[in-house]
């Protein structure tokens, strides 16, 4: 009967024994750090190593990846945002000690702050009603991520209460938030799957964010807002004679993209046994060899196409629809209720949020469009600015819809320049007799 107990500890002795080894080496390649992790396996290993890369916000280039047996290998390619190899030891160092830890028990505390997870119908000015309830209850947002997918939304916000300045103790207060907020994520057709969450302390935030979306069933609604943009193809087989699922991604690259799909598939009881990451210019092209964690590959076509929803929400969840814009301000109470005010009273729907504060500054990304999620009108933008400050709101990004109707309107009066010029020319032809008709 102590079986099962001796053999638990036996493995957390062996992975104590073998600690991953880490080596970072930028002489191999070219244009690329090269970043090799040897290791003793277990079920969310790989999730780990790819974590603490995708924090730095490390771009991965190429990877190799290989776990069978009792060891986990790994080769990352990683460049930093402006595709350069690292050279700050303080990273590398902060790297090879990361990683070199990930069998170790890590936990998120609460560090003061109360964090608040919210799932519900995603529609225009939501976001302004819940930052203005916080405000009214005395809440102060020191941190958020919002996510907005298939209609839905998902919510992580950090806050501190005003007065004590400290995580919120008072059970009666913990309880008016939730059921203020709960109603206002209900709204008038969300009643059932609206939900609100205060807890002292939570996982990886963006890990959190992809639970919370699956757990939320995003991946199975019909869109409701319809972009331009690629959207990922994903292909799903199975490889009989070696009893491995074979799952190809192809879609635009991006910072994140890898720890996306690994959350998603980790999430979903899945292992990577073998994958190859390449990138060609903008695009990434992804191969996983996956079994259940019972070793058994996927067995049905309805489990096929879970999949397939799954890692194409994993993918488009992160997708940054519509204008980005910058709040840089110093830090005050209700200031987020109140930019999110008018956002609303300009119809603009955010569909992303990062939102922190450090040493009494505020400083937010908000990704925006308009009210039915097409390419927010340039004269509101500026407008908002105006209320909010124009030193203060900046737009940092444009969607590729503004660039192209900005081109297409320049063909246009081009267009019609060399229209009036080439009617003018025709015209004196004809007046001179050399060509019988100037129509």
């Amino acid at each position: 009967m102590e079986w099962p107990a001796c053999t638990n500890e036996y493995e957390k002795l062996l992975r104590r024994m073998n600690t991953p080894r880490v080596a970072i080496d930028n002489a191999v390649c070219p244009t690329a750090t090269l970043v090799k992790v040897d290791s003793a396996r277990r079920h969310g290993i790989l999730l780990d190593a790819v974590q603490v890369l995708t924090d730095l916000n490390l771009s991965i280039k190429k990877a190799y990846i290989s776990s069978d047996g009792k060891w986990f290998m790994d080769v990352f390619h990683v460049t930093d945002q402006q595709g350069n190899k690292l050279t700050d030891e303080s990273v590398i160092k902060y790297i090879e000690q990361s990683l070199g830890s990930i069998h170790n028990e890590r936990t998120n505390h609460s560090n003061g702050l109360t964090a608040l997870e919210l799932t519900g119908t995603d529609r225009v000015g939501l976001l302004s009603e819940v930052f203005a309830v916080l405000a009214d209850l005395q809440c102060d947002v020191v941190e958020a991520k919002v996510w907005t997918h298939n209609g839905r939304i998902a919510s992580l916000i950090y806050v501190k209460d005003c007065d004590s300045g400290s995580t919120i103790e008072d059970s009666q207060k913990i309880n008016r938030i939730e059921v203020r907020l709960r109603n206002i994520l209900k709204g008038d057709n969300d009643i059932r799957s609206a939900k609100t969450t205060v807890a002292l302390s939570v996982m990886h935030t963006e890990r959190r964010l992809h639970q919370m979306m699956f757990a939320d069933r995003d991946y199975e609604r019909t869109p409701i807002l319809k972009f331009t943009s690629d959207s990922p193809l994903v292909t799903v087989q199975n490889w009989a004679e070696r009893g491995y699922s074979v799952v190809n991604v192809q879609c635009k690259d991006r910072i994140k993209l890898l720890f996306d799909l690994v959350c998603n598939l980790t999430d979903m009881e899945y292992v990577v046994f073998h994958a190859t990451i390449t990138t060609n210019g903008d695009q990434a092209y992804l191969e996983f060899y996956i079994r259940h964690k019972d070793g058994t590959p996927i067995s049905s076509e309805p489990e096929r196409q879970r999949v397939i929803q799954c890692l194409k929400a994993a993918v488009e969840r992160r997708a940054s629809e519509g204008v980005r814009l910058e709040l840089c301000a110093e830090d005050k109470q209700g200031l987020l209720a109140e930019v999110m005010r008018i956002f609303r009273e300009n119809a603009l729907n955010v569909t992303r949020a990062e939102i922190s504060t450090a040493a009494n500054m505020a400083t937010n990304v908000f990704y925006v469009t308009d009210a039915i999620g097409n390419t927010a009108d340039p004269k509101i933008i500026e407008s908002v600015r105006q209320l909010i400050g124009l030193s203060n709101l900046e737009v940092k990004e444009l969607p590729l819809l503004w660039h192209q109707k900005e081109e297409r309107e320049d063909q246009t009066v081009g267009g019609a320049v060399w229209l009036s010029i080439g009617s003018l020319v025709r015209r004196n032809l004809y007046n001179l007799g050399l060509i019988k008709s100037c129509s």
